[in-house]
């Protein structure tokens, strides 16, 4: 039996496909998640007090005064220091102003063994539904591997209202 020339073609371009394909699986999607050196998904709210007479302080850095909620953070940090963060929903849980983001600006923190980093004193405002996004330097650069590492988002006076979950 013959085949016809435009049936031999479609075979052709159908194996040459399926070959870049598997060629593009092979590669990584991009070269950031190659030079990852840490990875938050998921953030913890802060709760001002850890006990009844003792505030929720992490690595020295004090809570934010009234509960704060997050919905969602993911956070990267690569081996140059440079962080991303996205995250959404970080309002405040209690007070007269819960609900709002009591019009915070906010930055990142992170220790890494120990050493803190933090991104520019500036900050970035939350949007009013509490959504920001953090593109920044970490100075200084964090020096890895982190055995421990901790992500915390703070407003401008370091006060802390979300800490990311490592990934």
């Amino acid at each position: 039996m013959t085949r016809s020339p435009t049936f031999q073609r479609r075979h052709v371009y159908g194996a040459v496909a399926a070959g870049a394909l598997a060629l593009a699986a092979l590669v990584p999607i991009t070269a950031d998640a190659a030079q990852a050196m840490l990875r938050f998904d998921g953030g913890i709210g802060e709760t001002p007090v850890s006990t009844v007479a003792t505030a929720n302080v992490v690595n020295g850095i004090l809570p934010g005064g009234q509960p704060w909620v997050i919905s969602t953070l993911h956070a990267s940090v690569d081996e140059n220091g440079q962080i991303r963060v996205n995250g959404r929903g970080l309002l405040l849980a209690g007070g007269n102003g819960i609900g709002t983001n009591a019009g915070q600006s906010v930055k990142a923190i992170v220790f890494c063994n120990g050493v803190r980093s933090e991104t520019a004193a500036a900050g970035v405002p939350l949007e009013p539904d509490g959504d920001f996004r953090i593109e920044d330097q970490l100075v200084p650069t964090p020096a890895g591997p982190c055995a421990t590492a901790t992500l915390l988002i703070t407003n401008l006076a370091n006060r802390w209202f979300a800490a990311g979950i490592p990934k």
